[in-house]
């Protein structure tokens, strides 16, 4: 199984940097503030909060994967020509990427788990979840890439412009 999600993982890369568009890692939630007043020995406390549950991180991707995740990434860092002034928006670009691809290998991870028992309706259902997460994680690159295009010179626009088409269209040809 794990060699198919690097398969998917890895078309994903080749295809367009916006194949990688899933949920970044689940954060841990902020515990209460503690209080500010000295413990009392001669009460009991009121009330005692449960302790803050951390969701676990998705599992890190395999060295094959992430290595080629930082190429592509590199690559197209190089084919842009990013600057120094641009780095910060390429970095929150570059930090989505790798966020969804971690997020997509969990997703698929957990449904390689799940499906051998799955009803035709609960894989229906799973697959569809995968889709929204995909579709949403695909608009929030796309914001990150926003704010990077923006700040792109003409000749860096064209390049991308021109990168993006050029996927596109072998994307488009292998579904034929």
């Amino acid at each position: 199984m794990r060699a198919t999600r690097f398969g998917v993982l890895l078309a994903a890369l080749v295809a367009s940097p916006g194949c990688l568009a899933q949920a970044p890692p689940a954060t841990a939630p902020i515990p209460p503030p503690a209080s500010s007043a000295p413990p009392s020995s001669s009460s009991p406390p009121a009330a005692v909060a449960a302790p803050a549950v951390a969701q676990p991180a998705p599992p890190r991707l395999s060295a094959q994967v992430e290595a080629a995740i930082d190429r592509r990434i590199e690559t197209l860092r190089s084919q842009l020509g990013i600057t120094a002034a641009q780095m910060p928006l390429w970095d929150a670009f570059a930090k989505a990427m790798r966020e969804n691809a971690q997020g997509t290998d969990a997703l698929f991870a957990q449904r390689a788990g799940a499906v051998a028992t799955m009803s035709a309706v609960d894989n229906m259902h799973d697959y569809a979840r995968i889709a929204r997460a995909y579709a949403d994680n695909t608009e929030r690159l796309a914001a990150a890439f926003d704010s990077l295009y923006a700040s792109l010179s003409e000749t860096q626009r064209r390049a991308a412009d021109t990168i993006f088409r050029e996927q596109a269209t072998a994307a488009a040809k292998q579904r034929r």
